[in-house]
C-alpha cells in the first residue's frame, strides 16, 4: 500500500486538517459515528467496500488524532464500540458542506436505487440547516422516511423532544430526493400524494424555508 501524504512543507490550515481528515474513508467513518456509537461490524456493513485491515488502521489512526475512542459497554452488552469525540464532532460542518457540494452531483435515482432514509436525512434535510431563517421560530418537525422517523427542529442545536410535532411529513426516500434536487415541489409532492402532511401550512412554510426546500 502506498505510503500516505502528508502537507507537513505546507503551513496551512486547509493542508493541517487534509493531513487529518483526508485519508480515504476517514469522512465516512466519521459519517456513521456522529449518529451513534458504532461497532466494528456495524460500520462494516455501513460502508461496503472497505477492507477489514484497512477499517482497522484507519479507526486507529482516528483515534491518535483524537477524533474517536473505544469503550466498552457494560452486560448484558458487554461489547466494544467506537464513538466520536468532541473533536470529531467539529468535522461535522464538513461533512455537512460536502453533502451540499456532492447533492448536485449525484444522478437521478433508478428504481433499484437503494437510498438511506439516513442518508436522506442528514444530507437532504440537515445539512441545509439555515440558522437565519429559522430566527424567531419555535417548532418541531417529525419526518417520516420510508420505515424510519426522525425529528428536526427549528431551534439550533436540537429542541427535537416536544411530545407534539408541528408539522409531520410522511414520504418516500426517493421523493424527498426528488423534492431536494428539484424535481418536484414540495406543495406538489403534496397535491400528488407523493407526500403526506399533517399539520398547518405556516409550519409547512417555516419548514421549507429553514431547510431550502421549493
Amino acid at each position: 500500500m502506498p505510503a500516505t501524504v502528508r502537507y507537513d512543507e505546507q503551513y496551512c490550515p486547509i493542508a493541517r486538517a487534509l493531513d487529518v481528515l483526508g485519508d480515504r474513508w476517514t469522512l465516512l467513518i466519521l459519517r456513521e459515528l456522529v449518529r451513534g456509537d458504532q461497532r466494528f461490524t456495524d460500520l462494516r456493513t455501513h460502508l461496503p467496500g472497505i477492507a477489514p485491515t484497512l477499517l482497522t488502521q484507519r479507526l486507529r489512526t482516528m483515534n491518535e488524532h483524537g477524533l474517536l475512542e473505544s469503550r466498552e459497554l457494560p452486560p448484558p452488552a458487554a461489547r466494544s464500540v467506537y464513538t466520536v469525540t468532541a473533536r470529531g464532532r467539529e468535522a461535522v460542518p464538513v461533512l455537512r458542506a460536502l453533502a451540499r457540494y456532492g447533492l448536485p452531483l449525484l444522478e437521478a435515482p433508478s428504481e433499484q436505487t437503494r437510498i438511506s432514509p439516513t442518508m436522506v436525512a442528514d444530507a437532504a434535510l440537515r445539512a441545509h440547516f439555515d440558522a437565519v431563517a429559522a430566527i424567531g421560530i419555535d417548532e418541531r418537525y417529525e419526518v417520516q422516511i420510508d420505515d424510519q422517523t426522525f425529528h428536526l427542529s427549528s431551534v439550533t442545536g436540537g429542541g427535537e423532544d416536544r411530545v407534539r410535532p408541528d408539522l409531520v411529513l410522511v414520504a418516500s426516500a426517493a421523493t424527498w430526493m426528488d423534492v431536494r434536487q428539484g424535481r418536484i415541489r414540495v406543495r406538489h409532492a403534496i397535491r400528488n400524494k407523493r407526500m403526506i402532511k399533517s399539520g398547518p401550512t405556516s409550519a409547512l412554510t417555516h419548514f421549507a424555508n429553514i431547510f431550502h426546500l421549493v
